[in-house]
């Protein structure tokens, strides 16, 4: 299993609705609205590499208002 935290930058006023789009997402584990560079973060469970990469392009990157996403891997 792979685990990754995903950071969100959104388009102005368009938090809250992304967050509310993401907790509606599978695999989602937890999904929280942030303070600072980014607006939200989120946690994921896949099942490998290939899986995260896929899921990201299919699943987060598509949500109306997501600018950007930077993706942290968990070290097991």
């Amino acid at each position: 299993m792979v685990s990754a935290y995903i950071l969100v930058t959104t388009k102005s006023g368009a938090e809250k609705d992304v967050l509310t789009a993401l907790k509606k997402v599978p695999n989602m584990k937890n999904a929280r609205m942030l303070y600072g560079e980014y607006d939200i973060i989120a946690k994921i469970q896949l099942t490998d590499i290939a899986a995260l990469n896929e899921y990201l392009l299919a699943n987060i990157r598509p949500i109306s208002g997501v600018e950007r996403t930077s993706t942290l891997i968990v070290a097991n």
